[in-house]
């Protein structure tokens, strides 16, 4: 994926979301403080996770792809491996055991990734919505380097980070901001969170999600994000996406999570703004990072689209090593 000098844009009337060191949400809200953080961690009754579970499917890549085609694999939690006609991208990939500043503590994997990287076709670009532990994962962008060098794509200020580590190819952008090449063009969009990855940083960086546009197929990626008006604010800017995978879980509690993350009925809701007529959720069943058991997203996620009048092929829930055609 080569990017000829000039071939960077903004798109006018960027939202007011810096207020010179720190960035801030669309909508306003403000996450959560220290304060916040240790009272639900004093008060926390997380329902318990597996230590380990098998998901049972092998991989089968496809090796090619008609004109048009686009295919995705569930590979883990916000990972997913899209392949186009002659380009292939993976978001937030981590593969690494934990999601912590630690090798020893933090949040631990319960199932395998569901495509081991070692298989990974040839990779053209990577897109790290935010630099949080659980999508940014220095470890495994160091592995992709060495085997592929792809193009990170990410929110402004994760730059210096992912250059220290050895990446060489990096590129930072607004919201609202496009790259384009000859056979991709790629958005990075307003997303509703925070950011941070010590505890001197807060905000300092930018998150966001991605849209990206290839051999005909819009999709659409959340990133880490909680419900607002930013969806219907993509659809009416830029088209519904041909495919969005949206988030539904490390939601509860709802008084602590909700401005960050999504859960399944305001997932549903999202789907609606952004008029999605095919969804994939993520941010589920690989991580404990909230209270919620692990289960838990995709049986609220089944009633939610129940309620709404959502069938099951309209808004999916992956599997690990599973690849779904479009």
């Amino acid at each position: 994926m080569t990017l000829p000098a000039g071939r960077l844009f903004v798109t006018p009337e960027a939202p007011s979301h810096r207020d010179g060191e720190r960035f801030r949400n669309p909508d306003g809200p403000v996450p959560h403080g220290w304060r916040d953080f240790w009272r639900w961690r004093r008060s926390r009754r997380p329902e318990p996770w597996p230590e380990f579970v098998e998901h049972g499917v092998r991989a089968d890549l496809p090796a090619e792809l008609a004109a048009g085609e686009l295919a995705l694999t569930f590979v883990n939690h916000s990972t997913f491996l899209a392949q186009f006609a002659g380009t292939a991208l993976l978001t937030d990939p981590v593969w690494s055991t934990r999601v912590s500043p630690v090798r020893f503590a933090g949040p631990k994997r319960v199932h395998a990734p569901g495509v081991p990287i070692t298989v990974l076709p040839r990779i053209d670009a990577v897109l790290v919505s935010h630099n949080h532990y659980d999508h940014l994962d220095l470890a495994t962008l160091k592995q992709l380097q060495s085997a592929h060098t792809p193009l990170f794509i990410t929110g402004l200020g994760n730059r210096p980070l992912l250059e220290r580590a050895g990446l060489t190819r990096v590129l930072e952008l607004d919201w609202w901001q496009t790259v384009t090449s000859e056979r991709m063009s790629v958005t990075f969009l307003p997303a509703q969170h925070w950011s941070a990855r010590g505890l001197f940083d807060r905000n300092r960086t930018l998150w966001g999600g991605f849209l990206v546009e290839a051999d005909g197929r819009r999709l659409y990626f959340a990133g880490d994000t909680g419900y607002g008006n930013l969806f219907r604010m993509v659809a009416d800017r830029l088209g519904p996406p041909d495919v969005a995978i949206l988030p539904i879980g490390a939601c509860e509690p709802r008084w602590f999570m909700a401005g960050n993350h999504m859960n399944a009925a305001d997932a549903v809701r999202a789907r609606a703004d952004l008029g999605a007529p095919r969804t994939i959720a993520m941010h589920f069943g690989c991580f404990p990072l909230a209270d919620e058991g692990i289960d838990t997203p995709v049986s609220e996620l089944h009633a939610a689209r129940a309620a709404a009048g959502v069938e099951p092929e309209q808004f999916q829930v992956p599997v690990p090593g599973r690849t779904w055609r479009l």
